[in-house]
């Protein structure tokens, strides 16, 4: 039975970056969220899983490493905003580099705003398999060389937000789940690469303290490929609005301690995640820092020639 489960099923070894600062990685996983902002965003992050971990046998590095930037902005010619992020993701012998652009088209809805977006999803894919040490040398079914390939796919996303209270949204990326080239033409096997399809739902709210220094910003964010589930929750504290401290709770993986700074319109932030898995793993570390420029976005006033509206 388990030899024709595994004959039928499809197989999967990618899996989308998660960020534990993960509402600083919005624009790159719904492209809904462009243009929500005051003005132009701009965020990038940097994780390090897991640090230190190495591989036993030759002692490279495998931990993944995760560097993400992202930039979006307000257009209202165009009634919405449009956004751009590049993330580059390590792990083990994969390497792969993503590229998203799209626009959000913006719906105002009672007393927020509504963005609907969609992007374009570039991604090359890239393994090198001269790294790998297989138990049977020539083994027909693993590649010998590096395998690289680009695959075209797309995001979509629905994104919700009262400015300063509250905001919801769910999106997919890599909705297509495009396939690239078989990694070994003389292999057994059918492996290829595969867009990573990965379904996201987040929330979070601004509660403001009778005494106006503090602002308490829960949050969750469910991360889903069908296969492997992730569920985060947490809160952030902060103060005057220029320093907060945070935790966040993954499930059946890490609980995290964060910090940030905002210096200026330059918001700093730390997280690290102690792990709860209990494999004798270690802990991760991610630093991000993000800037918004504020944007004069006030229509200009309209000039009538009817003399009924001197």
């Amino acid at each position: 039975m388990m030899v024709i489960m595994l004959m039928t099923a499809g197989l999967h070894a990618q899996q989308a970056p998660m960020f534990t600062n993960y509402s600083r990685s919005y624009a790159a996983v719904n492209p809904g969220f462009y243009g929500l902002s005051e003005g132009a965003n701009i965020n990038s992050i940097y994780r390090d899983q897991y640090s230190g971990f190495d591989d036993w046998s030759t002692g490279e590095r495998v931990s993944p490493r995760t560097f993400l930037i992202s930039a979006d902005l307000p257009i209202p010619a165009i009634a919405g905003g449009v956004g751009l992020s590049v993330v580059k993701d390590k792990t083990g012998m994969e390497d792969n580099v993503g590229v998203n652009l799209g626009y959000s088209y913006h719906l105002d809805l009672g007393s927020g705003t509504l963005g609907i977006g969609l992007a374009l999803n570039l991604t090359n894919r890239s393994i090198d398999f001269s790294q790998a040490s297989p138990i049977e040398e020539g083994d027909p079914s693993i590649p010998n060389s590096k395998q690289t390939d680009m695959l075209f796919d797309g995001n979509f996303g629905l994104f919700y937000m009262i400015p300063d209270q509250f905001y919801v949204a769910a999106s997919v990326t890599s909705f297509l789940e495009s396939k690239g080239k078989v990694l070994a033409a003389n292999a057994t096997s059918s492996a290829s690469f595969v867009g990573d399809r990965t379904l996201y739902f987040v929330t979070g709210y601004e509660f403001h303290f009778t005494n106006s220094y503090f602002m308490l910003n829960p949050e969750m964010c469910l991360m889903s490929d069908i296969a492997n589930t992730q569920f985060n929750i947490g809160a952030k504290l902060w103060y005057n609005e220029k320093f907060y401290f945070g935790t966040n709770y993954r499930y059946q993986e890490s609980v995290a301690v964060m910090a940030g700074l905002n210096i200026k319109g330059f918001v700093l932030s730390y997280a690290y995640d102690i792990n709860t898995m209990g494999h004798g793993v270690n802990g991760s570390h991610e630093v991000s820092l993000s800037y918004c420029f504020k944007l004069n976005l006030e229509k200009s006033p309209r000039i009538y020639s009817n003399v009924r509206y001197l």
